[in-house]
């Protein structure tokens, strides 16, 4: 594999969100989208992404703090709204999670995605990194290895090096923060026979300008190395819920314009109703 993969997290959050990722992958400026099942949106604009998906890979981005969950979970969201990051990474860590509850919406989203893609994700991360969480984690490898016994989709992992973190000085905090949570992590997805990126970036302070955050995603690269992105059309839809709407069109204009960008990625090279996965 040549080229950094360049992933576009929360596609289907909302239909702006959606457009301005589908606009990316449509001229070769993204390797992947990650997409949140767990909106009406979903259903909608899957096919737009799987007609693409000879060059552009397509993940699920497991939802456990965003919205409604696809099924009960009385004890995590028992007003049928998922907590926020804060409190689900205080449970995790102070094991108040229930784990079946947990396994059992791992599975429903899986379900969601093939339902309307038709084939199983490329690889699958987390909102918020929460899939790589204590408890969390070893409920979603156990879904993966009962469906995939043999290996399957690439495994998001949202740690990196600490030197190579702090070589990038940018968001720095973030970054070692989610290392620290996601310790553990890497090792637990490899023994279950599945690929896993090495290296990973995109954590943004979104007060720096993003034309130039993005040069020091691309320092210290690992040999596996993932950035991820958060592009949209304007979009008013989440209103407040989405702490980032304003910075998601300027994430969009630089990868839309920024002269590189299609001789540093990797992409996808099958046809599009390809079976198998492509790392």
């Amino acid at each position: 594999m040549s080229g950094v993969i360049l992933n576009a997290d929360d596609y289907a959050m909302t239909r702006g969100i959606s457009e301005g990722i589908l606009a990316l992958a449509e001229a070769g400026r993204l390797s992947s989208t990650s997409a949140i099942v767990t909106t009406d949106h979903w259903q909608t604009d899957a096919g737009a992404a799987i007609k693409l998906r000879g060059r552009f890979a397509i993940g699920l981005h497991l939802n456990l703090t965003f919205g409604k969950p696809l099924g009960a979970m009385p004890l995590l969201a028992p007003h049928g709204i998922l907590p926020s990051k804060d409190v689900l990474i205080g449970r995790a860590l102070s094991r108040r999670i229930d784990r079946a509850e947990i396994a059992a919406e791992i599975e429903r989203q899986l379900d969601r995605f093939e339902e309307a893609a038709g084939f199983p994700p490329d690889f699958v991360d987390g909102h918020h990194h929460t899939h790589a969480l204590p408890g969390i984690r070893d409920e979603l490898v156990a879904a993966l290895k009962r469906r995939f016994p043999h290996g399957g989709p690439l495994v998001r992992d949202p740690s990196d090096g600490p030197l190579r973190i702090l070589r990038r000085r940018v968001a720095a905090g973030k970054a070692l923060t989610a290392s620290l949570l996601s310790l553990g992590f890497r090792r637990l997805a490899e023994a279950s026979g599945f690929v896993v990126n090495i290296g990973f970036s995109g954590f943004s302070t979104f007060a720096v300008p993003y034309a130039k955050e993005f040069d020091t995603f691309l320092v210290a690269p690992g040999a596996r190395h993932m950035i991820m992105c958060h592009p949209g059309f304007p979009d008013d839809e989440l209103g407040d819920r989405d702490s980032i709407r304003h910075r998601r069109p300027e994430e969009n204009q630089v990868l839309a314009t920024r002269a590189d960008i299609p001789g540093l990625i990797w992409r996808p090279d099958r046809a599009a109703d390809a079976t198998g996965f492509p790392w």
